[in-house]
């Protein structure tokens, strides 16, 4: 079993940063693959960024390629999302997930098995 917690949401204008973090407890948290996920109002989960469970690799949405990093810390059971030069429609509430999804299903809901509350950015122009 996987808790995931996420944190560092918040209201910040366009072109500013937030780093958001997703605090994992659970034994097997360093074996899982973590996705980040937003929701917009309205809208189906969209894929953000995803990062095996090493760290040594990254997949991100072309939508936030760029802007956005996704980084670990296996030590300390948490995962960063560094979010710079944030544009309104970032505006979502963003989740973190945990699983082993294959290649090629990275930005699918499905694989994987937990996942967090969600916390809610808002970009304002």
């Amino acid at each position: 079993q996987v808790q995931l917690v996420e944190s560092g949401g918040g209201l910040v204008q366009a072109g500013g940063s937030l780093r958001l973090s997703c605090a994992a407890s659970g034994r097997t948290f360093s074996r899982n693959t973590i996705g980040w996920f937003r929701q917009a109002p309205g809208k189906e989960h969209e894929f953000v960024a995803r990062i095996n469970w090493s760290g040594s690799s990254t997949y991100y949405a072309d939508s936030v390629k760029g802007r956005f990093t996704i980084s670990r810390d296996n030590a300390k059971n948490t995962v960063y999302l560094q979010m710079n030069s944030l544009r309104p429609e970032d505006t979502a509430v963003y989740y973190c997930a945990a699983g082993r999804p294959l290649s090629g299903t990275y930005h699918l809901t499905y694989p994987y098995d937990y996942w967090g509350q969600g916390t809610q950015v808002t970009v304002s122009s």
